[in-house]
């Protein structure tokens, strides 16, 4: 019983066993089924992974290397990544400065300072990274290279960095911070143009009544001056210096220019041909051209030196820009147009005129145009000064010769002064005048300078009296040329008072003596006395008494010799009167005086001729045929006599041109009263 049980309990075990065996193994078939069901769908995913992990064991087949590899390159790749840790680091700050650059013109303008300031520590950290950024690169290209040498990387790898690397070795500008320094330069380009816009305003010429003043400063105030120069010195640091000079010259020429035009300059391009014309515009001229060097280009110059300190030659240049579009050459241009207009007496006053405007102005034309920058107006100026002298000079060596030329034109017919004695003494006068005698030595000295001749004052003066004794001994020559003996005494008269008057206590009047005036004076008396007595004082024996006593018993006889003397006396008067109605005598009070003479010649003996006779005739029915003039009337006709007509044109000076063509020195020359005064 013992053993029975023993074996069922036995069966029962190994029948449990089998029951749990069978149990596990349906349950792994089951997990089998489900694995290879997951493993199937899982067949792509498990691909890509398997191609990630061989990309994944090349990229750390470096930790892989052998531990004496490793610690030998470890100190290598930390000196070349520090350099580029550093590179990143300053690149960080360069993004970190967008906004303060990048705030707008308001922000700018607002506080200039502070800009440029920040806009210097961006072109510092540029300067940083372009000095650096391609050594960093370089350090990393050489660790790539000391890696794939020892086969610490996989070549792929390598090849890929390096390519990577190579961009960064020469990098540009725009890569260091993707436009930031140029955006930045821009806003300092508009803010300098609107500095100049803000302070640049046309100044106002003096009134020439005022007392001269100091040159005139620039407009700009310091404070603007300064934040210009400081701008100017970060955007030519950074290639944009010749926008700056552009963008000044436009806005400091175009100020100029509208002070000037302010003036009214049209003379200046479109000047007459005439020098009597040209005459008012020559003094515009002078006191404009002192006003634009002395109270603008001057300051001009000054302001450009201030703002393009410490560049000079910019400057330089900068302001000659600034002078040419001022239009500084219109004033060489007019004044050169007085240097080629026709020839002619008036025309060596306006040349001296310019030349002094010119040499009054020497050292400021050499201060503002001495260099290099201004070669044109310093070529323009020389050409000018030269054609000035030697125009000059050309019309005063002539005027001597051309007053001898004169010898041989006809005088007034009126017996007045010629053109030309009213002329000459004004002339010359003008130029031993204050104005003119050191303007004119100092041209004959410079041109006779060129000849290597010497010229002195005296020279001058001694050349002024050679003119004057060639217009005097164009006197004899003009009188002769006259039938009427009695109209050449009025002529010497008139022009012998003439030379007196006008040339008494003048410049002209010292180098000739009182004895050549008085002279003169004596010539006068002379031949307003001889005149009288060939011309009028031919009348008074016409009323002689000779004979009318002897037939004073015979009143029929006496009245009939009475009205012969009466009738001889009348047709000699009218004759002589109707005569000499045409001539004149210029001077006023020699005119009266003349007048006087030839009344007191005529008049007293008329009178008493009539009161002695007049009865006689007066009886007759035929009265009014013999006694045609009362006293009165004598009187009055006679007191009248040689009254000034209409301005005559005889006697012109000419100037005889090269190519033997003359021009009239003196045509128009009284339109202008400001021409000899």
């Amino acid at each position: 019983m013992g053993m029975d049980q023993e074996d069922d309990d036995d069966t029962r075990r190994r029948m449990t066993s089998l029951q749990a065996a069978r149990t596990a193994l349906r349950a792994g078939v089951e997990r089998s089924r489900s694995l290879t069901h997951a493993l199937s769908r899982s067949g792509t995913r498990i691909a890509e992974i398997q191609a990630r992990l061989q990309a994944a064991s090349a990229a750390v087949r470096p930790i892989r290397a052998p531990r004496d590899a490793l610690e030998t390159a470890g100190p290598n790749i930390d000196r070349a990544v520090g350099p580029a840790a550093a590179v990143l680091k300053v690149f960080d700050a360069v993004h970190g400065l967008e906004p303060p650059l990048l705030a707008g013109a308001a922000a700018t303008a607002q506080d200039l300072p502070g800009y440029l300031a920040v806009v210097a520590r961006l072109e510092e950290a540029l300067r940083f990274l372009a000095d650096n950024c391609g050594l960093a690169a370089q350090w990393l290209a050489d660790i790539l290279a000391y890696l794939g040498d020892r086969g610490l990387a996989d070549p792929r790898f390598v090849a890929d960095l390096t390519n990577a690397l190579s961009s960064l070795k020469t990098p540009s500008p725009a890569d260091l911070d993707a436009g930031l320094l140029s955006a930045a330069l821009d806003v300092l380009e508009a803010e300098f143009c609107r500095l100049l816009a803000e302070h640049s305003a046309p100044l106002t010429m003096p009134s020439p009544s005022t007392k001269p003043t100091p040159i005139t400063p620039p407009r700009i105030p310091a404070a603007a001056v300064q934040k210009l120069s400081l701008t100017l010195d970060r955007l030519a640091a950074n290639g944009r210096l010749t926008y700056c000079a552009a963008a000044y010259a436009d806005a400091r020429g175009d100020t100029v220019s509208a002070s000037l035009r302010a003036l009214g300059l049209d003379y200046l391009r479109d000047p007459a041909e005439d020098a009597q014309a040209l005459s008012p515009s020559v003094e515009l001229w002078g006191r404009h051209l002192e006003f634009a060097v002395r109270h603008l280009l001057e300051a001009e110059r000054k302001l450009c030196l201030a703002v393009f300190a410490p560049r000079p030659e910019a400057a330089a240049a900068c302001f000659a820009d600034v002078a040419a579009r001022a239009g500084i050459l219109d004033f060489l241009n007019f004044a050169r147009a007085v240097a080629d207009a026709r020839k002619d007496p008036i025309k060596l006053l306006r040349l001296l005129d310019v030349f002094d405007a010119l040499s009054r102005l020497r050292l400021d034309f050499n201060r503002l145009f001495g260099g290099k920058a201004c070669v044109e107006i310093q070529s323009r100026t020389r050409d000018l000064v030269k054609r000035v002298v030697d125009g000059a000079v050309e019309i005063f060596e002539a005027l001597l010769v051309q007053v001898e030329l004169q010898r041989n034109m006809p005088p007034p017919a009126d017996g007045g002064v010629p053109r030309l004695v009213t002329f000459v003494p004004k002339y010359c006068n003008q130029l031993l005048g204050d104005q003119y005698r050191a303007v004119l030595t100092q041209v004959l000295t410079i041109h006779r300078s060129w000849r290597k001749e010497p010229f002195d004052d005296k020279m001058l003066v001694d050349a002024v009296h050679g003119i004057v004794k060639a217009l005097e001994a164009n006197f004899d020559t003009w009188s002769k040329s006259y039938q009427d003996k009695t109209l050449s005494y009025l002529f010497m008269m008139n022009t012998h008072w003439h030379f007196f008057k006008h040339l008494k206590s003048t410049k002209m009047g010292e180098v000739l003596g009182d004895e050549w005036l008085r002279e003169h004076e004596q010539y006068k008396d002379y031949y307003s006395q001889i005149f009288l007595r060939e011309s009028w004082g031919t009348l008074a024996p016409l009323l002689s008494r000779e004979g009318l006593i002897l037939f004073s018993k015979g009143q029929a006889t006496a009245r009939d010799l009475v009205k012969q003397r009466f009738k001889s006396f009348n047709a000699s008067f009218a004759e002589m009167y109707q005569k000499q109605s045409a001539w004149i005598v210029p001077d006023k009070d020699l005119q009266q005086r003349l007048c006087h003479l030839v009344v007191q010649a005529i008049v007293p003996v008329y009178r008493s001729f009539m009161q002695n006779y007049g009865p006689l005739v007066e009886q007759d029915g035929s009265a009014s045929k013999y006694v045609k003039y009362s006293t009165e009337d004598l009187d009055k006709m006679l007191s009248n006599l040689f009254m000034p007509k209409q301005p005559r044109r005889t006697g012109s000076l000419q100037i005889r041109n090269s190519n033997g063509k003359i021009n009239s020195a003196m045509t128009g020359l009284y339109r202008s009263a400001s021409t000899l005064q």
